[in-house]
């Protein structure tokens, strides 16, 4: 052991340098391990035959042609393997006498929409699979299609279960007044000077991840190993082994590189669990890869809700009271968390404004159609678009600047922490700031300006502006809160670093992801913790057997929560070096400081050590302390105490062609307050990707269904995801208000574009052409719906709205939707 005489030299910080990712170059080049890449020696192929129609039961069904088929092995249905395929989980039963019907990974008799399975086809090839399926023969007789959530909940409706009584899964309630938080919120309509009643309509989106979907399995012996392109692999491999039986100590699950998720990956797919089985019962290495249409059709979709807002304020503009009513599909079945996406977005409502008064009610309706679930942001971006666009609508109805409206009624810098209304501890930030510093990037007086000669000059190309003053719950989340919300799991996160005897470090996190560049901000954690060079950190993930601990990544959870954990883990690393190198330098523990990457005895030049020399030496077990073991390796596990609430301010401003309906974004200016920053590139890359993510909900995507429940948009010619081309350019910036929740200061990132970008979106293209008299537009604001809302009236849909609609939300006209606005006491 040689101690070094010279000062070390402390390196420059490595948290806020704008890195290059680690993982970059093999991730852009394709040279890596994508699950489809994978070929096993025997390994056999199977393909999926799917249901064509929606609703029905199966009248008679022979594989026997699909049998005798050259290079094919077996073939299943459903019947085959009804005792042991069980029902995929859900993890989420938001309410106790929530109604969830089953779901069979592989139909038995019935079917409840298009794409799901109802036989499988295990070849020798691919190719020989999938020709096989067309020897299958199969027999429908058709069931009634339910398909809009409105008439799905009226008495008499067809039902898409029939062993259910109705097609409503659970109704969930938050109501402020009763859980202590707000004041009663039927009286405070009741009392208001102003109410406004808008109904909103959340499109069904699609996923679209870049890689599909694709799974590998190798039994051997007892022991399976699964490759998957997933987002969650410790949860998969919890929920296969309920599923299965096969225990969970047996089964190992790796998600290599994965290609996106958008929260698209968060689930426990049929398809996982088929092979699964089908590798048991053959004792050979299974692989199943989807095609982009099977991908689009029967990979979980998002968003999906009919929302009935109402804002109560008085005449000055001071808010009061808000209520919020949501109609949520479920498609066919309850996924791993289909029912309690809209019970999350509960508590984003209130957004950053001060309501004394909220309730909160949600009807999960089940239709035919695939499955909901999670989609980035996951509730957060339908409540972001509700306060946000209320708040508009809410401005017109008062005669008030749009902006002057949320400053009024938003939460003060001085006022953090602050307990919302429904219940949310926001721990910092500064709204006021974000907005200043937004106007100005967007050059928002000029711009003004510009959009008042076009109104005068009566040009046919109108200018807009649109707001979105956002906050989000995210770095989900502490367990005890998850608790109470009876998910089924926890929200703390775990890591592990190990020092190696070169000096050389291993980071192992639970948090496994497709995207987001853990490799690099994780090294960069860990280089400023221990003062080791950012290259001789290795940081592994992924891999249940290497990893076996974890909660995995969505949420907006990596940093903050698994980011957190590596923190944790390099504190305990440090303490027990700490140990180590008091004895080597024959000092006192309470005299040694720890700097860049050292220990030295307080105000004692000379001698001292650093931390990857302790790793060596614990590793020759020479001469180390008695009564410790030689290791200074740690492992943490980080439960948060409570979310991280990002926030900022986007800004849009659009021009809209009155004659044509074009669309175009003019500028986009966004602040986020994302607390500290590990590493700026990535932030950007986050914030433009999510931005790309909300823009598209607003101007382009559109899942959509036929009368008789098939997918229109099951390909990207009909399924619209835009490119580069397609977009603006991004002017971005930040503020940095530290989270007080975890030692990093984060807050999250990953969702913030694409959760506020949506209604600041359509509230400049609404006000383009306000003065027209157009109330709203439907997203995607198409050409066609934008060039309706303006010379036909409505909000340019397909669906004309007439009378007060089936569940009690704002009267419709032809023109559009009436604001409820009365008197005191007069609230409709």
């Amino acid at each position: 052991m040689t101690l070094v005489d010279e000062p070390q030299t402390e390196p420059a910080k490595e948290i806020g340098q704008a890195r290059r990712r680690k993982e970059d170059a093999r991730l852009i080049t394709g040279k890596t391990t994508w699950t489809d890449n994978m070929v096993l020696p025997g390994m056999l192929h199977m393909a999926v035959l799917r249901s064509p129609v929606a609703h029905a039961t199966i009248s008679h069904l022979d594989v026997s042609a699909a049998q005798a088929r050259p290079g094919v092995v077996a073939v299943y249905t459903g019947a085959d393997l009804a005792d042991e395929q069980g029902s995929i989980p859900c993890a989420w039963p938001v309410t106790p006498d929530m109604v969830n019907p089953g779901h069979p990974s592989i139909a038995v008799d019935r079917v409840n929409h298009v794409g799901e399975a109802v036989a499988l086809v295990v070849a020798r090839s691919r190719t020989a699979a999938v020709d096989a399926l067309e020897a299958i023969d199969i027999d429908y007789e058709s069931l009634p299609v339910v398909l809009d959530m409105e008439q799905a909940v009226q008495e008499g409706a067809d039902l898409v279960h029939a062993h259910t009584s109705s097609n409503t899964s659970y109704h969930f309630v938050f109501d402020a007044g009763e859980a202590g938080t707000g004041t009663d919120t039927d009286q405070a309509f009741a009392d208001a000077e102003v109410t406004v009643s808008r109904r909103f309509v959340q499109q069904r989106l699609i996923p679209a991840f870049m890689e599909p979907r694709s799974v590998v399995v190798q039994p051997v012996g007892d022991n399976y190993t699964m490759w998957s392109a997933t987002q969650v692999p410790h949860i998969l491999r919890v929920m296969l082994a309920s599923v299965t039986g096969v225990p969970e100590h047996k089964l190992r699950v790796i998600a290599p590189d994965v290609g996106g998720g958008f929260g698209g990956k968060l689930q426990v797919n049929p398809e996982e669990i088929l092979s699964l089985l089908v590798a048991r019962r053959l004792g050979k290495p299974v692989k199943w890869t989807e095609t982009r249409s099977e991908s689009l059709m029967t990979a979980h979709h998002g968003r999906d809700q009919v929302q009935f807002i109402d804002v109560a304020a008085d005449r000055e503009g001071n808010v009061k009271a808000l209520r919020v009513r949501l109609l949520a599909d479920m498609g066919a079945y309850l996924r791993l968390i289909t029912p309690g996406v809209p019970a999350l977005g509960a508590f984003m409502f209130p957004g950053i404004y001060k309501f004394p008064a909220y309730r909160f009610e949600c009807d999960g309706v089940f239709t035919n159609k695939v499955p909901t679930d999670a989609y980035r942001g996951a509730g957060r971006p339908e409540a972001t678009f509700a306060i946000e666009r209320i708040m508009d609508e809410l401005a017109v109805e008062l005669g008030m600047d749009p902006l002057e409206l949320r400053r009024k009624n938003w939460i003060n810098a001085d006022e953090f922490p602050f307990t919302t209304v429904a219940g949310l501890s926001y721990d910092s930030g500064d709204y006021g700031m974000a907005t200043d510093q937004a106007l100005e990037l967007l050059g928002y007086d000029e711009l003004r300006a510009e959009q008042q000669r076009r109104r005068e000059g009566g040009d046919p190309v109108q200018l807009g502006i649109g707001f979105s003053t956002f906050t989000e719950m995210c770095g989900l989340a502490p367990s005890r809160v998850l608790g109470s919300l009876a998910f089924g799991a926890g929200g703390w996160e775990q890591a592990s670093i190990r020092m190696l005897p070169t000096g050389k470090v291993e980071v192992v996190t639970g948090s496994t992801p497709h995207g987001q560049g853990h490799e690099t901000a994780w090294s960069q954690i860990v280089a400023d913790s221990l003062g080791v060079p950012f290259d001789d950190v290795e940081v592994l993930h992924g891999d249940t057997a290497i990893s076996p601990r974890g909660l995995d990544t969505y949420g907006s959870r990596s940093l903050v929560v698994g980011g957190t954990a590596v923190v944790k883990a390099a504190e305990k690393v440090v303490a027990k070096a700490r140990k180590v190198a008091a004895h080597l330098l024959e000092a006192s523990e309470d005299d040694l400081e720890f700097r860049g990457g050292s220990f030295s005895v307080k105000g004692t030049p000379g001698a001292s050590i650093p931390i990857q020399q302790i790793a060596g030496a614990v590793f020759a077990a020479h001469d180390y302390p008695e009564g410790i073991e030689p290791s200074i390796d740690a492992e943490a596990t980080f439960d948060p105490e409570n979310f991280s609430f990002p926030h900022g301010t986007h800004i849009c401003a659009m021009e809209v062609d009155t004659e044509t309906g074009h669309v175009t974004i003019r500028k986009y200016a966004c602040i986020d307050d994302i607390g500290t920053i590990v590493n700026p590139l990535i932030v950007e890359g986050q914030i433009h990707g999510g931005l790309a993510q909300g823009i598209s909900q607003a101007l382009y995507e559109e899942a959509i269904y036929d009368a008789d429940g098939n997918l229109t948009t099951g390909t990207f010619v009909d399924y619209l995801v835009p490119s580069a081309m397609d977009l603006p350019h991004f002017d971005t910036g930040n503020t940095v208000h530290p989270a007080t929740s975890n030692p990093l200061g984060a807050k999250g990132v990953g969702e913030a574009g694409c959760i506020a970008s949506t209604p600041a979106v359509v509230n400049a293209a609404l006000d383009a052409v306000r003065h027209l008299g157009v109330t709203d537009i439907r997203m995607p604001l198409t050409p066609e719906r934008v060039w309706r809302a303006i010379h036909l009236g409505g909000d340019g849909g397909d669906r004309a709205a007439e009378g007060s609609n089936a569940y009690g939300g704002a009267r419709t006209t032809e023109s559009g939707v009436e604001s409820a606005t009365g008197t005191q006491g007069g609230a409709q």
